[in-house]
């Protein structure tokens, strides 16, 4: 199949899968800085909740002709969800390549049922609510996801949908009702979350230390070795030519051309520059040395069992400035996930807790 016809396939999976629970997306995060309270670096989709739904009625009774009930599988407040619609979402999403969820047959179709169920709870809410979509939603819609698929135009698109077998209406209708879904639960749960300054100054107090960690800085070094087997004398010998070097350097000597010219680390052919470097890949008490310096400062020397160090910070990112305004703009996109996601299960479950669902498979 080609790049276009996997795009497609990609547009309408994701409309007739029916049953995904709209998912919050963050504003950009910086790169620069770990996300705290999330398990990979990106904010997750609302959590299901895992709960059993109360007053499910599992296998109900026969009460139609035998060729209805074979393609009913559930039955959520009299509305009925059907075998084709279930298989018509586990293919979609198999065709887009998406991994198979783990467990037996039985369990992922189970799975996929619960998430239908799910999607068929939040559609009658608004249908409660009365909202409804316009033709020029979903056509506004169906357009944007089709130009990012890089399909040349819609009649394209409908031709690729034909040959694999996919109805555009279901597709069309699959996406009002994502539409519809995503409308109920912006009323209902992400109008009403909000995050208060307060919270995100308090937030910052408790966990500077950790969204310092991903912070850069970069710093230049000086290592004068004292000469082997010599003792006390030749420790003091380094000491003597480290201090005669720091006065260089504060007299305006050049840090780079020093260090070439005495320097026996590694880094003495770059003039003594360590790179960017991220808080914690040195040593804490090197680094908390170079820390505390502020840009363009050299340090005192300092002994380690190397010998004699001195360090030039060149630049330092900082919880201040734009470095600070970048800080509270992911904390508040965090305390906003938490407390959405907090939101909407307690949304759905309370109208789970008013259902009555039959579980026909």
């Amino acid at each position: 199949m080609t790049r276009k016809g996997v795009l497609a396939l990609c547009i309408a999976a994701s409309a007739l899968g029916g049953c995904a629970i709209p998912e919050w997306n963050p504003s950009w995060v910086p790169a620069w800085m770990p996300i705290l309270g999330s398990d990979k670096g990106a904010p997750p989709a609302p959590r299901r909740t895992a709960a059993a739904p109360p007053r499910t009625i599992e296998r109900a009774p026969v009460v139609a002709d035998d060729d209805v009930l074979e393609r009913v599988v559930a039955v959520v407040n009299n509305d009925a969800i059907t075998l084709g619609e279930l298989e018509e979402a586990m293919i979609a999403s198999r065709q887009t390549g998406q991994p198979r969820p783990t467990g037996s047959d039985e369990q992922v179709r189970r799975d996929f049922l619960n998430r239908f169920i799910e999607g068929r709870l939040q559609l009658q809410e608004a249908d409660r609510e009365k909202i409804v979509v316009d033709e020029s939603e979903v056509d506004e819609e169906l357009l944007e996801r089709v130009k990012k698929s890089n399909v040349k135009d819609l009649e394209e698109f409908k031709g690729i949908l034909k040959q694999q077998g996919i109805s555009y209406d279901a597709v069309r209708r699959r996406l009002r009702e994502n539409i519809k879904m995503a409308k109920v639960v912006r009323r209902k749960v992400t109008i009403r979350v909000s995050v208060t300054d307060a919270e995100i100054d308090r937030y910052l107090a408790e966990n500077r230390e950790k969204l310092e960690t991903g912070l850069a800085y970069h710093a230049r070094h000086i290592l004068i070795v004292p000469e082997r087997d010599g003792g006390d004398s030749s420790w003091e010998a380094a000491r003597i030519k480290a201090e005669l070097i720091r006065s260089q350097l504060r007299d305006g000597g050049d840090f780079a051309e020093l260090a070439k010219q005495h320097s026996a680390d590694a880094t003495a052919k770059d003039g003594g520059d360590l790179g960017v470097l991220k808080r914690g890949e040195l040593a804490q008490e090197i680094e908390a040395r170079i820390l505390a310096l502020g840009p363009g400062a050299v340090s005192e020397p300092y002994r380690s069992e190397l010998g004699y160090h001195i360090f030039r910070l060149e630049t330092k990112d900082g919880l201040d400035g734009e470095g600070l305004s970048r800080a509270k703009n992911q904390i508040r996109e965090i305390l906003f996930r938490q407390k959405y996601e907090a939101r909407f299960d307690a949304w759905l479950r309370e109208i789970r807790e008013r259902a009555v669902i039959e579980i026909r498979m």
